[in-house]
């Protein structure tokens, strides 16, 4: 018996095309030849089956995200559109608020004008009472002065002192200007004596009044000069 050669290929028989049977895939059980085998263990068609799924999903993922880009921009370009009403909106308040504030300060002003015409009227028929009142009661003051300048008693001059005093304090003053120059303003001349250099009051005939800084009766006097 001979020794079995070191070379397992020497010991195989070729096959009738002269190919070495171990070169020949075995086929599958269908009959079927395998393809080659990828890298990653699969076979082709199923790689390629692979490849396309995965540019598949790739594909989907961008256009899911370009839909979402798109929603964004729609709902940013709303949301302008939105603050721009709104902004209109505001301007729109303040016009309005500014317009009511302005009708307020004139009906403000125009109540404090008010207030200040009804004092001033109060004021105005309260004086204009007193000097009716002061007036009616001129001769009563004439008529004590002529008691006073015929000697009357301490009495009447009490009383007469009183009652200008009184009317002193609510604003009326004594025009009697004796031995002063003669003003047309205040004086009513009814009488005239010679004399030398300017006119002036030789003797008041009658008192006159002042009320509150307004000439209420001139004094009637006698002029000289």
């Amino acid at each position: 018996m001979t020794a079995a050669s070191e070379d397992p290929a020497a010991d195989r028989l070729p096959g009738p095309d002269g190919v070495d049977d171990a070169d020949v895939p075995i086929g599958a059980p269908d009959g079927s030849v395998p393809g080659p085998a990828t890298g990653d263990g699969r076979s082709g068609i199923g790689a390629e089956a692979g490849a396309v799924a995965d540019a598949d999903a790739e594909a989907d993922a961008a256009a899911e995200a370009a839909t979402r880009r798109e929603e964004a921009a729609i709902d940013t370009e709303a949301a302008a559109v939105d603050v721009s009403e709104d902004l209109d909106e505001l301007a729109v308040v303040h016009a309005e608020r500014d317009s009511y504030l302005d009708a307020l300060r004139r009906l403000q002003a125009d109540f404090e004008n008010y207030k200040k015409r009804m004092v001033k009227q109060q004021m105005d028929q309260a004086d204009r009472a007193a000097e009716s009142l002061v007036e009616k009661l001129l001769p009563v003051l004439d008529t004590a002065d002529l008691a006073y300048s015929h000697g009357a008693g301490e009495d009447l001059t009490q009383v007469r002192t009183a009652l200008l005093d009184a009317l002193a304090r609510a604003g009326l003053d004594r025009i009697d200007p004796d031995g002063g120059p003669f003003d047309p303003t205040v004086h009513d001349g009814v009488a005239h004596e010679p004399g030398d250099g300017d006119q002036e009051v030789a003797e008041v005939l009658r008192a006159g009044y002042w009320w509150k800084g307004r000439v209420l009766r001139p004094a009637m006097v006698k002029v000289r000069g």
